[in-house]
């Protein structure tokens, strides 16, 4: 096809924002007043972490924020970078800083990088030598150590709505060097079918590209709904939209909770065949197993960690079977909720209902605050039939934990009775 000889990028890479007003979605952000709107004015950049499912314009908005401020980008990588890359980049951006420029290291997958590496960017972070934007999938809170976090801001990213993806699509089709010279027609629906069949704009883009593509030498190009599932080889779930994608992960949470095991596993094979992400499916699996089943099967927990981890090992399309199994599992076991206390403790305290620690459970670190009473007259309860001893934990009674009467949860529930009645 003459007209394409010389593409040498896919679309979606041609498309990326050069400028904050190209950059679509993220407003919460970008929208006059927001952090990095604040930023541009003022000219400062701070040290940030973007998070959030892939293709939402981590990298985009960290060189737009760069190139507007004039700051010397660096793109690396947490998975490949070794301590030698690091000494070089620090040495680098130092020399840099004496010549009065500033330099903005980006670090994708930032949650690859190990404890050691992260402390090793602490100092120049402190003395404004670099700037770390970080991109990361995960959840900053969980993964990043605290000293390095403390640094930082932290942002999350959301994924894009339609309107979001239809801007894209409509700045694509006005101002691409190819598509602007070519006359295409969308049939009935099929905009919006390619935005709905389409999770992120990164595979938009470039499934309208290939369905160009696929028309040869024509200068006029139909796109329809037939064309585009025939490019992404997939049939039409009614999974792909945002609000598909949010009904049916509800609908397959329930089932589970439900111990509704066939509801369970036909909504993960809808998942699955609708190209969602196993991992996703994966977390949601680990918070069921805390909120859901807790103490009726404490096993479920680690199970759902395990599974977890398999998925990350292994991949599509032979996790399917971890995440089959581990589905089965969790809807076929008791359930119970009572996890769920933490909730009505944690409003206690949000409502003002804070005790003072008693004195005999205090840490008396040296001996002279024993004077004060700290810490005597506590009762070590190994030492005690049982391994029990009736003592006051708290200042006021308080009543949370209700254990449930199914599974292990039964044992505790025993137990605990038995030790209160004496």
């Amino acid at each position: 096809m003459g007209l394409f000889t010389n593409l040498n990028q896919p679309l979606s890479r041609r498309m990326m924002p050069r400028t904050l007003e190209q950059f679509a979605g993220q407003t919460h952000l970008t929208a006059p007043g927001k952090p990095i709107t604040v930023m541009l004015e003022n000219r400062i950049l701070h040290s940030m972490i973007f998070y959030g499912p892939p293709a939402t314009g981590k990298t985009s908005l960290a060189e737009i924020l760069s190139n507007k401020l004039e700051y010397h980008f660096v793109m690396t990588n947490a998975l490949t970078m070794d301590n030698d890359e690091i000494r070089k980049l620090l040495v680098q951006a130092e020399n840099r800083s004496l010549a009065g420029e500033r330099t903005v290291v980006f670090i994708d997958e930032i949650h690859r990088l190990i404890k050691p590496k992260q402390d090793a960017f602490l100092s120049a972070m402190e003395n404004g030598i670099v700037t770390i934007i970080g991109a990361t999938t995960e959840n900053p809170y969980f993964i990043i150590q605290p000293a390095f976090r403390s640094r930082l801001f932290i942002y999350e990213f959301k994924i894009l709505d339609k309107d979001d993806l239809d801007r894209i699509l409509e700045r694509s089709l006005a101002e691409d060097n190819l598509l602007k010279n070519l006359h295409i027609e969308f049939g009935a629906g099929a905009r919006g079918k390619l935005v709905e069949y389409t999770p992120d704009p990164r595979m938009m883009l470039n499934t309208l590209e290939m369905v160009v593509l696929a028309q040869g030498a024509s200068e006029t190009v139909r796109v329809t709904e037939e064309g585009i599932l025939n490019i992404l080889q997939k049939s039409e779930t009614r999974y792909s939209s945002e609000e598909g994608h949010y009904d049916v992960i509800s609908a397959f949470i329930k089932s589970v909770r439900g111990s509704a095991v066939d509801a369970a596993i036909y909504y993960l094979a809808m998942m699955l065949e609708s190209g969602e992400d196993p991992l996703f499916i994966a977390r949601r699996l680990i918070i069921l197993a805390s909120e859901d089943i807790g103490l009726a099967y404490p096993e479920a927990l680690p199970m759902a960690v395990a599974c977890y981890e398999a998925v990350q090992f292994i991949g599509l399309p032979e996790a399917q079977l971890v995440l089959s199994e581990t589905t089965l599992l969790l809807a076929g076991v008791p359930k119970s909720n009572s996890a769920l206390c933490i909730n009505k403790a944690r409003g206690d305290i949000r409502n003002g209902n804070v005790m003072k620690v008693p004195l005999h459970l205090k840490n008396a670190v040296f001996e002279a605050e024993k004077d004060t009473g700290k810490g005597v007259g506590y009762q070590y309860p190994h030492s005690f039939p049982n391994h029990y001893i009736a003592e006051k934990y708290t200042e006021k009674d308080v009543r949370y934990y209700e254990p449930g009467d199914l599974g292990f949860e039964k044992k505790i529930r025993d137990w605990l009775r038995s030790l209160r009645d004496g």
